[in-house]
């Protein structure tokens, strides 16, 4: 068995196969374990409380808090993968995943011309895999400082400096607050679409733990009764600039928007130390001209769009994936036509990635047990 991705999803599946007592490959293009996360910006923390944000077999040390900082989910992947230990192939990048021959259902190709065959391929690269690249006219000829959000850490470079953020998801909003709390002299956001903000708790009580409430209700339902709470939850922040989303908020989640959480950006828009402007519509030189017509001049702008998943190298050519280029399935079921192939991590959730994480390990692990078993007593039949 093989599994592609050492983060949180390939770990957790890898360890959920090792309680069955079976054994799994887990092969990343990296050097170490959880290298997404340790390319984060330094201020993230999990949005999810740390209790419900653990792997299957290891619970998340309580010496690192309730909302559990970067360093300390890398630190804690590092110690998963130990106390389990996983079979680890990394420094090798996993650049194709084929129909294998008659002793395999599938092989996986590797970037070092190696051929894997394996029964079961678990693929666990990331939703936020590959950035998106915007291409605005003039992108190329900028003269400003152009940063995609990949390769944002902190905003100390940026003290002193006037910076426009370009995306309104939880990643250019915590961008743009640091960038304000770092001393940044102006930082302008622009917001395509105005999102959902949410606390990331009220009176302790989570917001994830109402996404795990709602998230098997019917949709128009949860847009209903949100719009009810957003009364008193979701800010009004429309003299500012940013008004109140006019879409449902689980309608939302099912397009891969999810609610923004808020560690920070709605002081700083009311404070006026981060203001929201229109849509960039194209570059010209020095100025950055948005959709109302409107032009700055920032020293930098930080690009937070989005990502893909990135998968069509990988299996493109399996027929497995929709027009987004998502897995057509996950979690528990195979991919159709494709025996022996899973995915996991490839959805936008409101009850918390790493809690789907956790379930799409475990039952991927069941169904896999479950055909080996069920090969095992056809196998002993048929020589009884």
């Amino acid at each position: 068995m093989v599994v592609i991705g050492a983060g949180p999803g390939g770990l957790a599946v890898a360890a959920a196969l090792g309680e069955r007592g079976l054994e799994a490959l887990v092969i990343d293009a990296a050097p170490r374990v959880g290298s997404s996360w340790r390319g984060h910006y330094d201020r993230l923390h999990l949005h999810t409380p740390r209790r419900w944000s653990g792997l299957p077999g290891l619970p998340i040390p309580r010496r690192f808090g309730r909302w559990v900082a970067r360093d300390d989910v890398v630190a804690y992947l590092e110690q998963y993968s130990a106390h389990h230990r996983l079979r680890l192939r990394l420094g090798t990048r996993a650049t194709r995943v084929v129909r294998g021959e008659a002793d395999s259902r599938l092989v996986v190709e590797l970037e070092d011309g190696t051929r894997i065959g394996a029964e079961h391929v678990v693929v666990a690269t990331g939703y936020n895999h590959t950035p998106v690249d915007p291409g605005w006219p003039g992108q190329d000829a900028f003269g400003g400082d152009l940063v995609f959000a990949r390769d944002y850490r902190n905003g100390r470079p940026y003290a002193g400096r006037d910076v426009l953020v370009v995306g309104s998801g939880n990643t250019g909003m915590e961008i743009a607050t640091d960038l304000a709390e770092h001393g940044a002299t102006r930082v302008w956001l622009s917001v395509r679409t105005a999102p959902h903000i949410l606390p990331r708790s009220r009176m302790g009580w989570p917001a994830q733990a109402t996404g795990i409430l709602v998230r098997r209700l019917p949709p128009r339902l949860v847009d209903r009764v949100a719009g009810v709470l957003a009364v008193v939850q979701e800010p009004d922040l429309t003299d500012r600039g940013l008004p109140k989303p006019t879409t449902g908020l689980y309608s939302e989640v099912l397009r891969g928007r999810v609610p923004v959480q808020d560690v920070g950006i709605v002081r700083a828009v009311r404070q006026g130390a981060v203001q929201p402007v229109a849509a960039v519509e194209r570059l010209e030189g020095p100025d950055v001209v948005l959709a109302d017509g409107t032009r700055i001049a920032p020293d930098a702008v930080v690009v937070a769009t989005g990502y893909t998943a990135g998968l069509e190298g990988l299996v493109g050519e399996l027929d497995v994936l929709n027009a987004r280029g998502l897995p057509v399935v996950h979690g528990a079921h195979e991919a159709p036509g494709t025996p022996g192939l899973w995915f996991t991590g490839f959805t936008n959730t409101i009850s918390g990635m790493l809690r789907e994480l956790r379930i799409d390990a475990q039952r991927i692990a069941r169904q896999i047990e479950a055909q080996r078993k069920e090969l095992s007593r056809a196998g002993a039949s048929s020589r009884g």
